[in-house]
């Protein structure tokens, strides 16, 4: 039984590209299940979270981490009546915009950008399932229904000001009503993905030797979930021992999550999905106590884990990589494939051309390209 503010498939605004729908499958689920069939979802395989995806097999990488945000997401949307298909696919497409080498990947690509229009993410995985996924015979991009779409290009919130150039085009031609907040669903899969990375950061963090047991156990919330282990088994191997530490933090978020989401949307009282959209804040939301509590855990990390040395020359290695890909291109456009070359002339076209190649690249291919083009 889905809430009354749950978005139900009956009530979908439908596809830009009207289809015959599916026999078999609502309209989510079509969705879910065209976002998992990219191209661009399989190349989050060989894309960075964290470390950079050949450093280790232990470590998550883009692809991981989507499907961990997905697990979170329908368990979130089940307890709160969402709509799970819907919340799912949200959760599995949240991500497809990143470039090669995580953040810092867009943060050059991005910087690279200023002139000629911006680079974002979130943009790019919209620009992604409405033109650059090129499969189908009768449409570019994968047709997803209307709030798909609006979740990809707002679920960490209301969208205003200087648009990135790939989220502008597509309002222009099918409005988001980038000015409302998103769905519930939207919404779940939005802290579903906090709550995956703080906790696979963790671990991560642990397994790569960046910190130490006794480093975390003075954070709130992970000093006493180890202490509980513990206490229940005191002679647990360490590996062991972090693990029902760790999953004890992780259902602490969740549990925070969805019992204060649920306060809230009782105090709303809304009685569709619009009243969601039309609210001035989310409602999906961790209690202040807890969101105090991560923003510690998080300082910790930025310091002993995203500033790390180790990650730091990386960083400082694939930063160099993503700009020198970005010039070396723009000086000679040539370069790129012919069906990634711009269909219009102009130093802008060319470099929106070539933010969407080297946003599409795996790890691996940029540093390829790099040896190839840049040595």
């Amino acid at each position: 039984m889905l809430a009354t503010y749950a978005c139900d498939t009956g009530s979908s605004r439908g596809r830009l590209h009207p289809e015959a729908e599916s026999e078999h499958r609502s309209p989510f689920q079509r969705d879910r299940d065209r976002i998992i069939h990219a191209t661009a979802f399989r190349r989050l395989m060989h894309k960075t979270q964290v470390f950079v995806a050949h450093e280790g097999g232990l470590f998550r990488t883009r692809l991981t981490h989507t499907i961990e945000v997905g697990q979170v997401a329908r368990t979130i949307a089940s307890i709160l009546g969402l709509n799970i298909e819907l919340t799912e696919a949200v959760a599995l497409a949240h991500d497809l915009g990143h470039t090669p080498f995580g953040h810092n990947g867009e943060d050059t690509l991005s910087d690279c950008m200023t002139p000629y229009g911006g680079f974002d993410h979130n943009a790019q995985a919209l620009k992604i399932v409405t033109n650059l996924e090129r499969h189908y015979a009768d449409f570019d991009g994968l047709n997803l229904t209307w709030e798909t779409l609006e979740a990809i290009a707002k679920h960490n919130g209301p969208v205003s000001g200087d648009l990135p150039f790939a989220l502008a085009d597509y309002n222009k031609l099918h409005d988001l009503e980038l000015h409302t907040h998103a769905s519930a669903e939207a919404q779940a899969a939005a802290i579903a993905d906090d709550i995956a990375y703080n906790n696979h950061d963790l671990d991560d963090g642990l397994r790569a030797g960046l910190f130490s047991v006794d480093d975390i156990i003075q954070l709130p919330v992970i000093g006493a979930c180890f202490q509980e282990v513990d206490e229940k088994y005191p002679h647990l191997d360490p590996d062991r021992r972090r693990h029902e530490a760790l999953r004890r933090v992780f259902g602490i978020m969740v549990q925070d999550a969805t019992a204060q989401s649920q306060t809230r949307i009782a105090a709303l009282a809304p009685q569709s999905a619009q009243d969601i959209r039309n609210h001035t804040a989310p409602v999906v939301q961790f209690s202040d106590a807890l969101f105090a509590d991560l923003k510690e855990i998080r300082a910790f990390l930025f310091t002993r884990m995203y500033r790390h040395p180790t990650v730091n020359e990386m960083r400082l290695r694939t930063g160099k990589v993503v700009r020198n890909l970005f010039d070396t291109y723009m000086a000679s456009p040539g370069l790129l494939p012919d069906h990634r070359k711009p269909a219009t002339t102009g130093k802008i076209a060319n470099a929106r051309a070539i933010a969407d190649y080297i946003a599409g690249m795996t790890d691996q291919f940029a540093f390829q390209e790099h040896a190839k083009h840049c040595a």
